[in-house]
């Protein structure tokens, strides 16, 4: 197994992830294995997780969540009941902290040794191993207790790593990461040095001077103190220039030679390695440095990538997807999200990426591939998706192929969510997928080519069911206002063809007119002519949402559906298409299936003959009268 707490305290059992029920669980475990085998009483783990007025039944909470946890431990670890409290033995098992531990601790031996090369090598190996604020996930008063001393053995680590790329000439690679801790703890005149000197070494001095008078004005205002003598003598050194540059680094030699030094301030004691339990050190998987990734000290590793947008708080329905699309995830398969404009795929996969947040501690990328000009390209969401994994703007590179390299390497070893909204097509994709590993990635869009992706579980979305329907009114729009109408409120959802994106805009409408009522709504809404034009609010347009539907089709798909939303009866076979487009059967069927790819068109079944019906959901078909209209007026 490998257990996780730099980050979101987490365990995994051959590779899935081991189910943990909140935070108290969470905070039984992580006190566990932060004791290193020792005997953990019930008094301090009671303190740990109520703090000093646990409650009365806190004995057997306890008992139950040692036992939920050691139904769900695999073979070799054992969670035992011992004297007045409990201690875990984790056996074999990979211990991120204990693997942080002894990278960091060989690190500092190697730099102190003059080995620069395999010091920075190594401590980058012990900051890869953060995913996250460590502790994520536990009690508050676990994470006062414990997270401090945690942190302090990280920061230790970033500033020996920085010593050591400073030694080796790579100043250029650790402004970056120094300038964020800098800014996390800006009363460390340590890490500052740090910072002033590779900005020094950059050719940066009025950048170094600037850091040297932040910092001084920080430490009077916020101690009222001044900086110590360290940190002035270096601002004096760069100030008369008599820092000396960093020599050139000597590739292939495991140590380069020393620059003279910047006075810093005295280190801070390290925390001493403590042994665990059973006198053996445990080593996890730790990720190696990778050529032309950041160095791990060049981010701060306690901010995983976190670009979802909020999930609608709002959301109704769909519970038989959202299990399907988790069921997927968990299974280790990305999800294809498809349907008709306003069906709510979006909301859909932000909905379920916020329901497995835990379950990807290592960060959740978001893009949405549609813009008003058409497709997003490819390389332009790399570069978003590079920079959140720490990658400096000036080392991006600049081809599509080398950032796909590059991302894949650095998602290689995370478990991330990466969730791609109003994709075009699988070519537009495939580059942002990420490679092997327990990254997921979930894609919403219209065109039935996204289903080609491989090894995808394909969800296609319909109308919501009437009670849906009328529960999303009733929630956006609110109860008070919609519930003494029942039948309006019915009429309104079907007008709307119980699509999401419309129901919300007909709620959000009767919700801001101080006199509207679902009566009166549902009567503007009876009004073919007008009901599209009151689907409208802000930046909410169903026929918006139509139209970059519609022009993603070939220009013969865009012309039989604009005659067919016109003149075809309700519902379609192949021959009447062809009646009406003036074309051959199988020409008339090859548009039409077209139309349904793009979900504008819908199967209705078969007719006496077997032939395959179909019919336009009655927006769609307004959609598509509206726009014939506006293309003969513009002729």
């Amino acid at each position: 197994m490998d257990f996780r707490i730099l980050g979101a305290v987490s365990a995994e059992r051959e590779g899935r992830a081991v189910a943990l029920d909140g935070s108290k669980q969470r905070s039984v475990l992580a006190a566990l294995l932060l004791a290193h085998g020792k005997v953990m009483t019930d008094e301090r783990l009671t303190t740990l997780l109520w703090g000093w007025d646990p409650p009365a039944t806190s004995t057997n909470q306890l008992y139950t969540y040692a036992s939920r946890l050691r139904t769900r431990m695999g073979p070799g670890i054992v969670l035992e009941r011992t004297g007045p409290g409990y201690r875990l033995d984790i056996g074999d098992a990979a211990l991120d902290w204990e693997a942080f531990r002894e990278l960091a601790q060989t690190g500092g031996a190697d730099l102190r040794e003059g080995r620069y090369a395999d010091a920075e090598r190594r401590l980058a190996s012990a900051l890869s191993l953060w995913n996250g604020p460590a502790l994520t996930g536990v009690t508050e008063h676990l994470a006062q207790a414990e997270v401090p001393r945690l942190e302090e053995a990280r920061l230790s680590a970033v500033e020996q790593h920085a010593e050591a790329a400073l030694a080796l000439g790579r100043h250029t690679e650790t402004v970056t990461g120094l300038t964020r801790e800098v800014a996390l703890h800006p009363g460390s005149e340590r890490l500052r040095a740090l910072l002033m000197t590779a900005l020094h070494r950059c050719g940066r001095q009025a950048d170094a001077l600037a850091t040297y008078t932040q910092g001084r004005r920080y430490l009077a205002d916020e101690l009222g103190i001044d900086p110590g003598p360290a940190l002035r003598a270096l601002h004096e050194q760069i100030l008369t220039g008599e820092l000396s540059p960093v020599p050139a680094p000597r590739p292939g030699h495991g140590a380069a030679a020393r620059p003279e030094p910047a006075p810093q301030p005295p280190p801070e004691p390290e925390n001493p390695p403590r042994a665990n339990g059973s006198g053996a050190s445990r080593t996890a998987r730790a990720a190696p440095s990778t050529p032309g990734a950041p160095a791990a000290g060049g981010g701060w590793p306690g901010m995983p990538p976190a670009l979802l947008p909020a999930a609608p708080y709002d959301f109704v329905g769909r519970v038989g997807e959202v299990r399907e699309l988790l069921e997927a995830l968990g299974e280790r398969r990305d999800v294809v999200i498809t349907g008709t404009p306003g069906t709510g795929k979006s909301a859909l996969a932000l909905h379920a990426a916020e329901r497995c947040r835990d379950t990807f501690p290592q960060g959740q990328l978001y893009a949405d591939l549609r813009t008003e000009d058409g497709p997003r390209r490819p390389v332009e969401v790399l570069g978003w998706f590079l920079r959140a994994l720490g990658v400096p703007p000036g080392r991006l590179p600049v081809s599509l192929e080398e950032r796909v390299q590059l991302y894949r390497t650095l998602s290689n070893g995370r478990r991330m969510l990466i969730v791609l909204d109003n994709a075009t097509d699988d070519a537009q994709v495939r580059p942002l997928l990420p490679g092997g590993g327990a990254s997921r990635t979930v894609v919403t869009g219209v065109h039935a080519q996204l289903a080609s992706l491989e090894g995808t579980c394909l969800l296609r979305l319909g109308p919501l069911e009437p009670a849906e329907a009328v529960r999303l009114l009733a929630t956006v729009a609110g109860t008070a206002r919609i519930g003494q109408e029942a039948e309006a409120v019915a009429r309104i959802a079907e007008f709307c063809d119980r699509l999401p994106l419309a129901l919300r805009i007909a709620a959000a409408r009767i919700a801001t007119r101080p006199q509207g009522s679902a009566t009166r709504f549902a009567a503007r809404l009876e009004s073919a002519e007008r009901r599209l034009d009151e689907l409208r609010l802000g930046s909410l347009d169903v026929g918006s949402r139509l139209r970059h539907a519609l022009n993603g089709l070939p220009s013969p798909a865009v012309g039989a559906f604009l005659a067919l939303a016109a003149a075809a009866p309700p519902l379609l076979t192949a021959l009447d298409a062809a009646s009406v487009l003036g074309t051959g059967t199988e020409d008339a069927e090859d548009l039409l299936e077209q139309l349904v790819d793009g979900h504008l068109l819908e199967g209705g079944g078969v007719d006496g003959s077997g032939r395959p019906r179909y019919h336009f959901p009655s927006l769609i078909r307004l959609f598509g009268r509206h726009q014939g209209a506006a293309v003969r007026t513009a002729a």
